[in-house]
């Protein structure tokens, strides 16, 4: 048997994913465009129900409190995805809620001026102006450091090594959102995870009038059909005994939205109060806003590369943390009860669906405006049982997660220096935040505890992060370790190239502004 030739062995690198069917700029047709923004419309809701779900409850809300939040975090997360396609980074992402909020929120909810109020709905209207004053300060922190390109500046350190465990971590770091859920009711998580994996790829090539339908739609397909056997399976009673836990998560009927849910309403701003401000609040919130900022800069990288774009330059990188930012004050003014941050499930749809087209996503932000304002269909579909949301991102997360090990193509892996920085960086990612969480859930606050609860919120927030942990060890690590005579290692040679806008004649087709405004907001 003759040697295989050098070729043969490995592949070569290639700076864009290779069998998309759509690219950034290019487009399906109609029809299936309006169907798929649907999908991710729908993929999107699972987030948006997720945290209000959780947090309202706390802070002393009612059913139609929930409601409320969940219309109003889908109409500003509408409105902030069409900012950040128009004018951010262009990237087809969709901008959801964000967890990397939900410690400082939770410590607002715990303050004691705010616990003393008897009156529930009192406690909630006052705890939901607390949110948004500290979310309304801490939006400074995402605006200055994208406008005024600082966050361009800090990019430049770094490299494809850096990067790989903060992509990966991106979804990797969410797992607890995937298969646990999924447990909390089994019958429905893992049909759903089979059904959307056999779809997706093992029946990919299944065909309708030359549209792989099965692989484009797989998601809802098979959302369709676990959410009626849900129904079916709530409507016959088969919970009718079971535990109140396994009922909230199965049953079709238990999330009290589409009752409570309003025919039409139009979120506006403050409609909750004017927003109440406490430096406290606000400094622990700055944390969540500079995680939010890590984790979007990781979903940016692996969404341009899902959607066959160049890896987007500093500069538009620095501009669309910037509108993100602009997306965290209208979370504040609004009042949906978290921030911003890139939608990591919905960057992995655009990787099982091979279409990356910008135009869909404008589309679902469209669904979102629409449906958050027609409440009751709106909830209809939101009222879809949590694990079948957890089943897909199980799917989802890792193949985001796998987005970002593909970055290790431009660097070499024969280095014991990259060896040991990419090791170390992936493992504190994990370890760090596994300790933070198992700690804060056996004392039931974070091992950072002081009497400055501000100062306890900062760091607790920040190392509860996977990707800012990771982020901080791999960069420094990355930036001081052998790191003049390892560029070559690192994959500077093809990461130099997309550091400025000019550096590749692509990056014009793909994030040059729209209406002609790069005449006065011209690229560095």
């Amino acid at each position: 048997m003759a040697a295989p030739k050098p070729e043969e062995i490995s592949h070569p690198p290639m700076d864009q994913l290779q069998g998309l069917e759509y690219c950034i700029d290019s487009n399906p047709s109609w029809v299936e465009t309006i169907v798929l923004g649907f999908q991710h419309y729908i993929l999107a809701l699972g987030t948006a129900v997720m945290i209000p779900s959780f947090l309202v409850p706390l802070m002393g809300g009612s059913d139609d409190d929930k409601v409320r939040v969940v219309q109003t975090l889908l109409f500003v997360e509408g409105i902030n995805t069409l900012l950040q396609t128009l004018f951010g980074t262009r990237l087809p992402t969709v901008i959801g809620g964000s967890y990397a909020f939900m410690v400082p929120i939770i410590s607002i909810i715990h303050d004691s001026s705010l616990t003393r109020i008897e009156d529930p709905h009192l406690r909630f209207l006052n705890t939901m102006r607390a949110v948004q004053g500290a979310m309304i300060v801490a939006s400074s922190i995402q605006i200055i450091l994208g406008f005024s390109q600082l966050w361009a500046i800090c990019s430049r350190f770094f490299s494809p090594l850096g990067m790989v465990p903060v992509i990966a971590l991106v979804g990797f770091g969410l797992f607890d959102r995937g298969f646990p859920v999924v447990g909390h009711c089994v019958e429905i998580g893992i049909p759903m995870l089979i059904l959307f994996v056999v779809f997706s790829q093992y029946l990919k090539n299944f065909h309708t009038r030359q549209l792989p339908i099965l692989e484009r739609f797989a998601l809802l397909i098979s959302t369709t059909v676990i959410w009626a056997y849900a129904h079916l399976l709530t409507a016959s009673g088969a919970y009718k005994h079971r535990p109140d836990l396994t009922q909230h998560n199965c049953r079709t009927d238990r999330a009290n939205l589409i009752s409570s849910a309003p025919w039409i309403k139009i979120p506006y701003p403050l409609e909750w109060g004017a927003p109440t401000f406490d430096a406290g609040h606000a400094f622990g919130m700055m944390a969540a806003v500079l995680v939010s900022l890590i984790e979007s800069t990781g979903a940016y990288k692996a969404a341009s590369r899902l959607a066959s774009a160049t890896p987007p330059p500093a500069h538009v990188l620095s501009r669309g943390i910037g509108w993100q930012g602009v997306g965290i004050l209208l979370n504040g003014l609004f009042g949906t009860l978290t921030g911003s941050t890139v939608s990591v499930e919905n960057v992995g749809l655009l990787g099982s669906t091979r279409v990356g087209s910008r135009r869909v996503i404008q589309i679902s932000a469209g669904f979102m405006i629409f449906f958050s304002m027609l409440g009751k269909f709106g909830a209809l579909f939101a009222s879809i049982p949590f694990p079948i949301f957890a089943a897909v991102y199980c799917v989802l997360f890792g193949l985001v997660a796998s987005v970002g090990l593909s970055f290790l193509q431009f660097t070499n892996m024969n280095s014991m220096r990259n060896l040991f920085i990419l090791g170390v960086a992936l493992f504190l990612g994990f370890s760090v935040p596994e300790y933070f969480r198992e700690y804060t859930s056996k004392a039931l606050h974070g091992p950072t505890h002081t009497r400055a609860g501000w100062f306890d919120d900062f760091l607790n927030t920040i190392f509860f992060s996977s990707p800012t942990v990771a982020l901080i060890v791999a960069v420094f690590l990355d930036n001081t370790l052998d790191y003049k005579d390892s560029a070559k290692d690192r994959g500077m040679p093809w990461w130099a190239k997309f550091r400025t806008f000019n550096g590749d004649s692509r990056n014009e087709e793909f994030y040059t502004l729209p209406f002609n405004l790069n005449r006065f907001f011209p690229p560095r």
